[in-house]
């Protein structure tokens, strides 16, 4: 998929500031973004303005805007636990970052990855191509992912999501907006995928799996205005199932106080063959959905149907 530079895009992204501080240029005033990021001369605030060409991501460890020309492509970045790669992960220290106009290959597995509960992150007008996890909201409020396209996604053992909005450690998740996103294409699951789980479009996850604590709340968050139009290539035969839902709210405690006051509206997923997954089912009297184009009914799934990575 070709980065597209949208009309306005770049006006969008910038004005996310009220004052423009100082901006830098990589690969001009630095060889990497990580440099820029690194160097005590690149103040939190500042403007990083990435070039067109291929580029690794970063540890952000300060609040920083990475803003591309719409031809600049992640295509790898720091390491993750699993070994895959990831593309930014958001670390101490860089609440309120944004991302803007930036082309997320294939080989950016995870492609932003919140590692520390970092709120105010804004992730817009960015293109995500094949990843196995694309924005990894893990316990952060006040997000905005908006305007983003995202064409097909990809499994490993797990993953297959382009949007997730949850937590693990007893954080509150609250004020997060989804909007005006594009999630499209094929979930492409691996020959050798073990299965038995399902990717997602969009997700608000608690996770309590493994003996970890899961959210304390996760409300008042907003997913609207998305389309999500998904099939499932999935080249094995027999063995454990892999499936692509369009949405889910899922509580792995099997509670219901926790994923409560969310709304869940205007979005089109008319063209999925499974809309919504609701775990557990009583999920659906604690939330409003409503006015989606498609079904407003969810089906219940077993807790670890799904497998986010963190």
């Amino acid at each position: 998929m070709e980065p597209v530079l949208r009309a306005g895009a770049l006006l969008s992204v910038l004005t996310l500031c009220s004052t423009l501080p100082a901006q830098w240029s990589v690969p001009r005033d630095f060889p990497t973004i990580q440099a820029a990021i690194d160097s005590p001369a690149v103040q939190p605030g500042a403007v990083i303005m990435v070039a067109s060409g291929a580029f690794d991501g970063a540890l952000v460890t300060k609040r920083v805007m990475i803003v591309g020309t719409g031809q600049t492509v992640i295509k790898g970045g720091p390491k993750h636990s699993s070994g895959l790669t990831q593309g930014f992960r958001l670390l101490a220290g860089s609440d309120g970052s944004a991302f803007g106009l930036l082309h997320f290959a294939s080989t950016a597995d995870l492609s932003i990855m919140n590692g520390a509960g970092v709120d105010g992150v804004s992730v817009l007008h960015c293109t995500f191509d094949n990843v196995i996890q694309a924005v990894s909201d893990w316990g952060g409020s006040g997000w905005e992912s908006s305007h983003n396209v995202f064409t097909d996604l990809r499994t490993r053992c797990g993953g297959g999501i382009a949007i997730l909005v949850g937590d693990y450690a007893q954080r509150e998740v609250r004020n997060n907006i989804v909007s005006h996103n594009v999630i499209a294409g094929q979930l492409h699951v691996s020959s050798t995928d073990c299965g038995g789980y399902n990717g997602t479009g969009i997700v608000l996850y608690s996770d309590n799996r493994f003996g970890r604590l899961g959210a304390k709340t996760i409300t008042d968050n907003g997913v609207v205005l998305n389309r999500i139009d998904m099939t499932l290539d999935d080249p094995r035969s027999g063995g454990n199932p892999v499936d692509i839902v369009a949405f889910e709210l899922t509580d792995t405690s099997l509670s219901d106080t926790v994923i409560t006051g969310n709304v869940i509206a205007f979005n089109d997923w008319r063209r999925m063959s499974n809309q919504i997954a609701l775990t557990p089912m009583t999920l659906d009297a604690k939330n409003l959905i409503t006015r989606n184009l498609g079904s407003n009914r969810g089906h219940g799934l077993p807790p670890g149907s799904f497998l986010p990575m963190q």
